[in-house]
């Protein structure tokens, strides 16, 4: 009865999938004799259908083990202590690094004894426990369509040829005098323009840490830092030569993605989870990925940002039995070193695996771009300790910045108060 309430409570904003045997909590539902039944949150919602498929087809590899998959689109910290109240959390949880800091010592198990711990760079340690799983690398960055760049200019595309704002200035000319009229793509999302873009103003800083606790207490300058002005400078070229610069914030991402996909514009902002869209409207897109060009003395024009992205923490609390622990650990591994599990990752969510033994030859051409940097250590890490709300508020900055609604002076003193007004997050 318990569950069924729950269920009713959480239906609005929950995604469901169930292949039902005996029961179905996460906390009380083991099933009957040697049954058992796990329960996944996942927060990635472009890969939500293949999770349902795959709890589907599970069971039949592993008889007496039922997936039950969840989805909401809730802010993950508030939507487990949701769950945690209820003494009913998943299984398993799919969250940001941040929420492995701030959940992991009080219910995450420590999987510091599992094999796949050995074959990782990105697990997430909590002391001397490992608490979190990582699910896969991602990383941002300036996508590209080479076909079509190749078809004005002629040449094949080396993003190493176009690492300043001015070179990229200058082909963006090339493209337009050869009858691309507008070439780039600007998504408005708040999260693509806040948690992606912005967000490498704070991780190409020298000190990540110490600039976030500066703005934090008042003292940093925005306006007149060199990275936030770099950064900004790249982004004011994006605007100029956008698609949809007269109406910014009212384009819409599955357009954008798809005149890439197609070659109408040549150049968007995004990362390699984008290919779960672009592939639907041209599966043979000839994309890539490169770094933000930045005319800067240091060598962030040479990388990307990403790395770990998502992990899963298996519940520690009493509410999760021996045998559903068991069940879990037995999936983390199946994703590690089963075929399945790799096919998986790699072919049906199209994820860059964050394990050195799983073959990636049947990636898309945007995370063969990313696995291509991240093996060459091409990567700066992800700064993972914003505030929940950073990215709606500061997103909503940079959609006035977007739409020309304030200039950069007013964005950076907006920031800026953003900051000074929000409890530091530990970790």
């Amino acid at each position: 009865m318990k569950k069924k309430l729950l269920a009713l409570a959480l239906a609005a904003t929950m995604i469901f999938s169930l292949v039902a045997c005996g029961g179905g909590g996460s906390g009380d539902s083991t099933g009957s004799g040697d049954n058992v039944t796990i329960t996944i949150f996942n927060s990635k919602s472009e890969i939500q259908d293949q999770f349902e498929e795959l709890a589907n087809t599970y069971s039949d590899t592993h008889p007496g083990v039922t997936i039950e998959v969840y989805y909401s689109s809730d802010t993950v910290s508030a939507h487990l202590a949701t769950k945690y109240a209820s003494n009913d959390p998943y299984t398993i949880s799919m969250v940001d690094a941040k929420d492995v800091y701030s959940l992991g010592a009080e219910h995450a198990l420590d999987l510091s004894d599992q094999e796949w711990v050995k074959d990782t760079n990105y697990a997430i340690k909590i002391g001397d426990a490992v608490c979190g799983f990582p699910v896969c690398i991602e990383a941002r960055g300036l996508m590209y369509n080479a076909d079509a760049i190749k078809n004005i200019t002629g040449e094949d595309f080396d993003p190493a040829t176009c690492k300043t704002t001015e070179d990229f200035t200058a082909l963006l000319d090339k493209l337009v005098a050869g009858g691309m009229e507008a070439p780039v793509g600007i998504m408005k999302e708040d999260w693509s323009l806040a948690a992606h873009y912005f967000q490498e103003i704070y991780e190409e800083q020298p000190d990540p840490e110490a600039f976030v606790q500066s703005l934090y207490g008042g003292s940093a300058d925005l306006a007149n830092n060199e990275r936030f002005n770099s950064m900004m400078d790249t982004f004011d070229v994006l605007k100029k030569y956008n698609y949809a610069a007269a109406s910014p914030v009212a384009a819409e991402r599955e357009v954008s993605e798809q005149k890439l996909a197609e070659g109408e514009i040549a150049f968007m902002f995004g990362g390699n989870w984008d290919w779960s869209l672009i592939k639907d409207f041209n599966e043979e897109a000839n994309l890539g990925m490169m770094p933000v060009p930045q005319s800067t003395a240091d060598d962030y024009n040479t990388k990307l940002v990403g790395g770990g992205s998502k992990y899963f923490f298996i519940d520690s609390s009493d509410n999760t039995s021996e045998a559903q622990v068991a069940a879990a650990k037995d999936f983390l591994n199946w994703w590690v070193y089963e075929a399945d599990g790799n096919a998986f990752v790699t072919e049906s969510c199209a994820l860059v695996p964050a394990f050195g033994n799983i073959n990636a030859d049947t990636l898309d051409p945007l995370s063969i771009s990313v696995k291509d940097y991240a093996d060459q250590g091409l990567l700066v890490d992800n700064y993972n300790y914003d505030p929940d709300d950073h990215y709606s508020i500061v997103g909503a900055s940079m959609q006035k910045y977007l739409a020309g609604d304030v200039d950069r002076a007013g964005l950076a003193k907006e920031v800026e108060n953003y900051w000074k007004s929000v409890t530091p997050v530990e970790h």
